[in-house]
């Protein structure tokens, strides 16, 4: 009996995506990825096993890549969005004969580009995907009104690699019950929707009214770095690959997602297995997952200005037991979505 095949037609590979196709290798089953080459702007390195893997642009024309993924011959599709139109012809190709799955992170927010979309779902999507694999509530929403039934949308489809931030925890656990680091942590591209601006300035006022022990770290580049707010308690790193981040969490304690646009934001989902408390902007999708208010952190209102500096000032002022009471919560909170979990829902369609 041949090896169950599931191939993924992916747009840009992430870190987290590559962890749960490593727990999908797990399994008795061969995967086959093509993907778009690395973004720029997160430049992540890759180590896949065991995996076929081809790149998006060595096929010079859609037929190509058809005439591959017929070789194939998979028993499950995946594929991310709708933008490539290479994909959607393999995926109108297997439609009714296997599982054809579409993956998007995409809320519902009733735009008028959106409710074109859910009028032209059925000659667009309904007759290329029988599924839809989506994060959480908001685009499960989404792919509802999209046409599809309860039954045939999952949710979970993100999931950070959690073995990988929860060691970080259990590595660093009894150094922070010590002292626990009076540093807060930004990660993400350095541009204006993930609210950096916000952040820097933030910071920056408390200071100059209140002058204290703690600092702000961020990681990340992109299109503003050189805009950056320097400040000599603010230090910027630039990219980190996520394996290298042992001495950043070891010496950091809070973590700040500002974002003004988030559909979901899977880095929550890191630093909570990594036992951080959090401050994240209402706009955060995961926040329906990762945070409970007054428990393991706060979600702040991204319309009032003077929120993130209140919440900010809040936890400065916190003594380390509650800020450690808030960092168990948040690995408790951390365990609902997995890359074991992830590869459960996946095998289920088979």
């Amino acid at each position: 009996m041949h090896k169950k095949k599931i191939l993924f037609l992916y747009t840009e590979l992430a870190g987290y995506t590559v962890a749960c196709l490593d727990e999908l290798n797990k399994c008795d089953v061969e995967v086959f990825l093509i993907n778009w080459t690395v973004n720029k702007e997160a430049p992540f390195q890759f180590n896949i096993n065991a995996i076929h893997q081809s790149f998006r642009d060595e096929y010079s024309n859609d037929e190509d890549l058809i005439r591959y993924c017929k070789s194939i011959n998979p028993d499950i599709l995946l594929v991310s969005g709708w933008l490539d139109k290479g994909y959607l012809k393999v995926a109108k190709l297997f439609f009714k004969k296997i599982p054809t799955v579409l993956t998007m992170d995409n809320n519902w927010i009733g735009s008028l580009k959106q409710y074109m979309a859910t009028w032209v779902s059925q000659f667009y999507l309904l007759n290329k995907f029988s599924h839809v694999w989506v994060p959480g509530s908001k685009q499960k929403e989404f792919a509802k009104k999209l046409g599809y039934s309860e039954d045939k949308i999952m949710t979970g489809f993100y999931s950070c690699n959690r073995t990988l931030f929860y060691n970080y925890y259990k590595k660093n656990k009894q150094l922070k019950t010590q002292k626990f680091p009076k540093v807060f942590l930004f990660v993400g591209r350095y541009i204006k929707s993930k609210g950096i601006f916000n952040l820097w300035n933030a910071f920056v006022e408390i200071y100059s009214k209140h002058d204290n022990e703690w600092e702000l770290w961020c990681v990340g580049t992109g299109e503003e770095w050189n805009n950056k707010i320097n400040h000599p308690r603010i230090k910027h790193f630039g990219f980190v690959q996520p394996d290298k981040f042992e001495e950043i969490i070891q010496k950091s304690g809070v973590y700040v997602m500002p974002s003004e646009f988030e559909p979901w934001g899977v880095s929550l989902h890191e630093f909570v297995s990594a036992g951080y408390p959090v401050i994240v902007s209402d706009q955060v999708g995961s926040s329906e997952v990762f945070v409970k208010k007054g428990k393991n952190g706060s979600i702040i209102n991204l319309r009032s200005k003077v929120s993130l500096k209140e919440e900010m000032n809040n936890f400065m002022k916190m003594n380390d037991k509650d800020l450690l009471l808030m960092s168990e919560e948040s690995v408790s909170l951390s365990e609902k979505i997995s890359p074991e979990i992830w590869v459960e829902k996946l095998i289920s369609l088979l």
